[in-house]
């Protein structure tokens, strides 16, 4: 095997790959947003673009959505770099120790908040840097700290941003061009001839399952309440007729109703319609409940909405669908019922499955929701060899930083074998030599499908399951998600092109640092 050759990087440490050398190659010559599915080795390439800057004696900025990302990227760029000093700093040091790290190292990781905060105090200036490099940059929109980082970097310096997946809005994935100053964008996906010699074997497995009969009783009175409310945003002309009710729909009735409201109309058919459009959206949220995760988790939701409406001051809302003899009906049944979503016992078989095969198998399930992450987790529970753990957000109690990055650690030292995950787990961990994926559910958005997608398949082939009840909600994420990402692959090298014609290659930086 070849290694990568540089005075700054450790001597046979990181395999020579054709594809992320000629990508290193496009960043050292011109502010490119690097596109390169999960597992492929963006870090390796961001790696090999900082050891020729800094070997011309500049310092490299690498900023990181999350702690524990930071923390994994502080890691790996002291295992891998010689020479060079690496500093890991976060909002929580002293300013004055934050200044200190930045002026004592040569290569700094952190929390992007940090550093735009950092540099509106004019605690340091980025004068000394000569590359910034922005992980998830899919992230820079609108006011995310990306975006004011940005404007305090020196012409001259090199701008890198990494992603596995921008979207497919081209507005957005241009905003964030734009936002950091990327001129180019370079992708590449597992079919790339450059790729290909180098990439395991993932295998996309769909999974259907029928719904039980209570669930499906549930979801048909849920829409026949939906229809009649509806039915009632269309009476008070406040409805797009072609635009099915929806979740989006629901909340483009809210903001314009508000803007009405903003206008002085405050009349009886605004009232009216803001009630109505907020019984759609939690009418909205119990069906894909019913249809995607199941009774525990939709029982849960109903009882909620049911305290809700007996409190002191309820909202109409509430009030109102909860004297519903439908309504009451419905929840009755989700109440009695002693049924579970059919995803749960196909899970467990799965995980039995790889277990049994091989013991040494690691298996990630994601879910949307945190209430089917503790549901999942706890039956997992009882397949034999399973030793499972839940990696959730800090919100609302949830884990702490430093407590999922002790989760991660204990999944790759095989203390966990199983990880029962929400969204915190989709983006950019290092989760090394995973066998297999579950999706509990497909989600709409081509970002997370690829992200969770890419969490196996790294080190070794993998497997992905993805759980589709038949005719529910699930079949309609599955088809957005595969348009979005379809669209998205179709869409970046046209906007590539635009945009260098739009700003073109910064003289400055052309042939900079060339291998």
């Amino acid at each position: 095997m070849e290694y990568v050759s540089s005075p700054c990087i450790v001597p046979d440490k990181v395999e020579n790959r054709r594809y992320q050398v000629n990508l290193a190659q496009s960043c050292l010559r011109e502010n490119t947003l690097v596109i390169l599915p999960t597992g492929l080795g963006k870090t390796a390439v961001a790696l090999m673009v900082a050891a020729k800057v800094m070997e011309n004696g500049r310092k490299v900025l690498m900023m990181a959505p999350t702690k524990p990302l930071v923390d994994q990227h502080h890691g790996f760029f002291s295992e891998m770099l010689q020479g060079k000093s690496v500093g890991e700093m976060n909002g929580l040091m002293a300013p004055a120790k934050r200044a200190k790290i930045v002026e004592e190292n040569d290569f700094i990781v952190t929390t992007p908040q940090t550093v735009s905060n950092d540099l509106d105090n004019s605690l340091y200036s980025l004068k000394e840097f000569g590359l910034i490099i922005y992980d998830e940059a899919h992230r820079g929109t609108g006011n995310y700290a990306y975006v004011n980082v940005a404007t305090y970097v020196m012409k001259g310096t090199i701008s890198m941003g990494m992603t596995a997946s921008p979207g497919s809005d081209l507005k957005k994935i241009e905003e964030v061009c734009d936002n950091l100053a990327l001129s180019r964008i370079e992708v590449r996906s597992d079919d790339d001839p450059d790729v290909s010699p180098y990439v395991h074997d993932t295998y996309v497995n769909r999974i259907t399952v029928n719904m039980p009969k209570d669930l499906l009783d549930i979801s048909n009175g849920l829409k026949a309440i939906l229809d009649h409310y509806f039915k009632e945003l269309t009476e008070l002309h406040l409805t797009n007729p072609n635009w099915p009710p929806s979740t989006k729909h629901m909340l483009s009735i809210a903001q314009t109703l508000q803007m009405r409201l903003a206008r002085g109309e405050k009349t009886a058919s605004v009232f009216r319609g803001l009630t109505v459009q907020a019984i759609c959206i939690k009418v909205l949220h119990a069906i894909d409940l019913a249809e995607t995760q199941g009774m525990t988790v939709l029982r849960s939701y109903l009882r909620s909405i049911n305290e809700d409406a007996e409190i002191e001051k309820p909202s109409r809302a509430d009030k109102e669908l909860t004297k519903r003899e439908d309504y009451l009906r419905i929840w009755e049944l989700a109440r009695t019922s002693k049924v579970e979503h059919p995803k749960i016992s196909r899970i467990l078989s799965l995980i039995s499955q790889h277990l049994s095969n091989n013991p040494n198998s690691k298996v990630i399930v994601f879910t949307q929701y945190r209430e089917s992450c503790d549901v999942i987790a706890e039956k997992i529970g009882v397949v034999q060899n399973a030793r499972v753990c839940k990696l959730i957000g800090q919100a609302n109690g949830g884990l702490k930083q430093k407590d999922q990055i002790g989760i991660l650690d204990k999944f790759r030292n095989g203390e966990y074998n199983v990880i029962v995950s929400t969204s915190v787990g989709e983006e950019g961990l290092d989760i090394t030599s995973t066998n297999a994926v579950i999706f509990y559910e497909p989600v709409p958005s081509e970002i997370r499908t690829i992200q969770r997608r890419g969490r196996t398949g790294r080190k070794n082939d993998g497997e992905v399951y993805v759980l589709i009840g038949i005719g529910t909600m699930d079949e309609v994420m599955e088809n957005s998600a595969k348009k979005k990402e379809q669209m998205m692959r179709e869409r970046l090298e046209t906007l590539s092109k635009g945009l260098r014609i739009k700003r073109g290659v910064p003289s400055n930086q052309k042939g900079l640092y060339e291998f």
